[in-house]
C-alpha cells in the first residue's frame, strides 16, 4: 500500500479507482489519518473511486483496492459531465450542499465535483438538490458513491 506523508500529522492513500482502456490501473489519492496498523480514516470523500466516503475507515491493500471496516457518518455524491463544469455551476453546487450541511470540492480544471453530506440528511433531499442543480447543466451525471447507494445513479 502506498502511504505520503503530509508535513501535518495527515497522510495520502492511493485507492484503485478502475482501469484505463490499455489495462493499467488508474488511482485516487485522497487525505487520510492512520487510525491503527493498516487502517485508515479518510478525511475527505473521493471524486472517482466508488464504495467510500470521507469518515470511513478502511484496510487497503498494496494493490489499491480496500475495505471499508466502518462505515462513517457520510455519503458521497460524485458528479461528472462530458467537459469540464463552469466555475458557475460548480459555485451554485457548492451552495446547494452546504445548505444541506455538507462541502462540495473539486479539482481545479472542474473535471468532476465531489460532495460529502451526513447521512442524517434525507435521500429525497438530497436527490432533490441534485436533480435540481443537474436540470440546469448540460450533459451532467450524478451518483451516489458509497454504501448502499451506490449503485443509485441519476
Amino acid at each position: 500500500m502506498t502511504l505520503d506523508s503530509q508535513p501535518s500529522n495527515g497522510a495520502h492513500i492511493r485507492l484503485l479507482a478502475g482501469h484505463a482502456a490499455s489495462g493499467r490501473p488508474v488511482f485516487e489519492v485522497l487525505p487520510a489519518r492512520l487510525v491503527d496498523a493498516g487502517l485508515f480514516e479518510l478525511a475527505g470523500s473521493p471524486g472517482l473511486v466508488l464504495g467510500c466516503a470521507a469518515g470511513d475507515v478502511l484496510r487497503v491493500a498494496d494493490d489499491g483496492q480496500f475495505e471499508v471496516t466502518e462505515q462513517g457518518g457520510n455519503l458521497c455524491v460524485q458528479a461528472a459531465s462530458h467537459g469540464p463544469f463552469t466555475p458557475e455551476s460548480f459555485l451554485e453546487l457548492r451552495s446547494a450542499v452546504e445548505d444541506l450541511g455538507g462541502i462540495a470540492e473539486a479539482p481545479p480544471e472542474l473535471r468532476f465535483i465531489v460532495g460529502t453530506i451526513s447521512r442524517t440528511v434525507s435521500q429525497s433531499a438530497i436527490e432533490q438538490t441534485m436533480d435540481a442543480w443537474a436540470a440546469g447543466v448540460d450533459g451532467v451525471e450524478w451518483w451516489f458513491g458509497n454504501g448502499d447507494q451506490a449503485d443509485a445513479s441519476h
